[in-house]
């Protein structure tokens, strides 16, 4: 059964840095395009950041380009989400996402809170 364990959620204050991971297993993961999406209390779940199946390409959501950078490992299964410059509105559950053709895997989620 495949599976996404996400990590590195946490309370940090505004301005802080947190490093999310988030480790797949019984996968092909060099296959799949990674997803970090993210969920507010009351809010939809929002696509952050997206990183094609080799790495070459990410792309970003408007309000945390510069700030958030997705990165992949291949070798260890594992796809990153750098959080830099935190702001109170960046809290929320942060879930990774798995997609390759019509196959599509969710992560259980990490909390991400940030506030003084």
């Amino acid at each position: 059964q495949v599976q996404l364990v996400e990590s590195g959620g946490g309370l940090v204050q505004p301005g802080g840095s947190l490093r999310l991971s988030c480790a797949a297993s019984r996968l092909a993961f060099s296959l799949y395009v990674m997803n970090w999406y993210r969920q507010a209390p009351g809010k939809e779940r929002e696509l952050v950041a997206t990183i094609t199946s080799t790495g070459g390409s990410t792309n970003y959501k408007d309000s945390v380009k510069g700030r958030f950078a997705i990165s992949r490992d291949n070798a260890k299964n594992t796809v990153y989400l750098q959080m830099n410059s935190l702001k109170p509105e960046d809290t929320a559950v942060y879930y990774c996402q798995a997609t390759y053709n019509f196959l599509t895997y969710w992560g259980q989620g990490t909390q991400v809170t940030v506030s003084s």
